[in-house]
């Protein structure tokens, strides 16, 4: 199975068993947004669960936070999301593509390439000439583009009751006006009620940082952690839910000391490759990559990826940046609020008085909640080969899911619909259940069929109800990777699933 092969089958696989839908898919859809299904949504949402379990729950040291995705714009203002949130959009004159210019292909200035007309497959051969921009399209090679201009990623809206183009009109009503002076007036109507969807979650959290600070008796070092929707307006929406323009993030800002925070970079580094290769079959498709430093932000310091060998290549899924105290100065340099922390137990390194007032240091861990979801399909995929009853060639295509990440945890399956056992398969799954579990209660088709679906959408246990149940209280365990079965007392069964699905260490 090659790498495209892989990709056509998770996509046909997550509509097919109701993980991921195109959104809108009976009006044609709507480009970059899906929809959740009832699989996708409990494997997203336990994926979330285990990220905040490992930030919050298991530690002392970090609390969350839920802000709102409307801020006042002055943050973004002030973090420079407003002025420098945006990116080189260009045209391809001959395939009319749109595309960003900074990840387009590279080629010497003044080489000749050769593409097709209209980027069509037989048109006719054009040659061209690599402009200054040193760039070609990227969909059809063709030398022939637009010059570039900016494109802020950022979402724009209204916040209130008016209209802002009401305001416009009336504004430009009977009036003679140049097109600039018709863009000033279109831009002070919006500018009044106008709002962002934010585009990434971390600048509420250095808004919040002294009121959860204070109101928690957080001490440095210590992290606000969050989860949530953020939007980007991408120029290029690509493979599947890996990029979109509609997104949710896990991220979690680190207050540290200053002087400390290449250590707790280090460890930060350390702790989310654990996590993720926790959740793993094959570690060896996630790695770490630090940034040269032509990449990094200009508030970074230093920053890593974690990056996941997708089907098309390595891709970012989390990064982890150090982003030393700029956002905390920069918020309170412009609204005259101290974003500082004062340690009375140590000195100031300054004057050797007792007691330091400091802006801390950040370090930043930000993943991607929809990009996991999909390197978790991609990486629990497989297909296995055999034979059937009869001899014939068959393949089992199974879902390899940490049990404490599966969408359903474990499927009991009467294998009749009469003599008591829909019933008895009713009361193993209300004790499932009542442990918090996801539990399926299947009665249709084959026990055969019924198998292979589970497997295929990566319950790890299906409990199989038959006559011998009835009088010994005993049922038969089939497990998801090996297809091993195993005969064993409902009590021990029910045990066997909780104690599969806990937070792994």
């Amino acid at each position: 199975m090659n790498d495209i092969d892989l990709m056509t089958k998770i996509v046909s696989l997550c509509k097919r068993r109701g993980f991921v839908f195109q959104s809108s898919e009976i009006y044609g859809g709507l480009k970059s947004s899906y929809d959740y299904g009832p699989l996708g949504v409990e494997l997203k949402r336990n994926i979330a669960a285990a990220w905040w379990r490992s930030m919050v729950y298991e530690r002392d040291d970090i609390c969350g936070i839920d802000a709102s995705i409307i801020m006042h714009p002055k943050v973004w203002e002030t973090s420079g999301h407003v002025a420098g949130f945006s990116d080189p959009l260009v045209d391809c004159l001959n395939c009319k593509e749109r595309f960003r210019g900074d990840k387009a292909p590279r080629l010497p200035v003044g080489s000749e390439v050769t593409f097709l007309k209209g980027g069509k497959s037989g048109a006719e051969k054009i040659k061209g000439t690599v402009k200054a921009c040193g760039y070609v399209c990227p969909v059809c090679g063709s030398s022939e583009l637009s010059d570039e201009r900016q494109f802020n990623g950022m979402f724009r809206t209204s916040l209130g009751p008016v209209d802002p183009l009401d305001e416009f009109f009336r504004e430009i009503k009977g009036k003679d006006l140049s097109e600039k002076e018709m863009r000033g007036l279109y831009e002070e109507s919006l500018r009044r009620s106008l709002v962002y969807l934010r585009p990434e979650t971390a600048q509420a959290m250095f808004v919040q940082f002294l009121n959860v600070q204070q109101s928690a008796s957080m001490k440095v070092p210590f992290g606000i952690a969050q989860q949530g929707k953020s939007f980007r307006n991408e120029i290029v929406v690509e493979h599947f839910i890996f990029r979109s323009c509609e997104f949710e993030q896990m991220e979690m800002e680190f207050f540290v000391e200053p002087g400390t925070h290449q250590q707790w970079l280090k460890y930060w580094t350390d702790e989310r490759m654990k996590w993720y290769r926790r959740y793993a079959n094959q570690g060896e498709n996630f790695r770490l990559r630090q940034h040269e430093a032509t990449e990094l932000a200009h508030y970074s310091d230093d920053c890593y990826d974690v990056e996941y060998l997708y089907p098309w290549g390595w891709g970012e899924l989390e990064g982890i940046a150090s982003r030393t105290d700029y956002d905390l100065k920069r918020h309170a340099a412009a609204t005259g609020v101290k974003l500082s922390y004062f340690d009375q137990n140590k000195p100031d390194p300054e004057t050797g008085k007792p007691g330091w007032r400091y802006v801390p240091y950040v370090i930043e861990p930000a993943a991607g909640l929809t990009r996991s979801v999909l390197a978790f399909l991609l990486d629990a995929y497989s297909e296995e080969h055999g034979v059937d009853a009869s001899g014939q060639e068959k393949i089992r295509v199974v879902l390899k899911l940490h049990p404490s990440i599966a969408p359903v945890k474990a499927a009991v399956l009467p294998l009749v619909k009469k003599d008591g056992q829909p019933e008895k398969a009713a009361a193993i799954a209300k004790a499932l259940r009542e442990a918090g579990l996801n539990v399926a209660c299947d009665e249709q088709q084959s026990i055969g069929k019924r198998y292979a679906k589970h497997d295929e959408i990566g319950t790890p246990f299906c409990i199989t109800v038959d006559p011998e149940t009835m009088q010994s209280d005993t049922v038969t365990v089939r497990y998801r990777d090996t297809a091993e079965q195993k005969r064993m007392s409902i009590a021990d069964c029910v045990e066997t699933v909780i104690a599969s699905v806990r937070h792994p260490s």
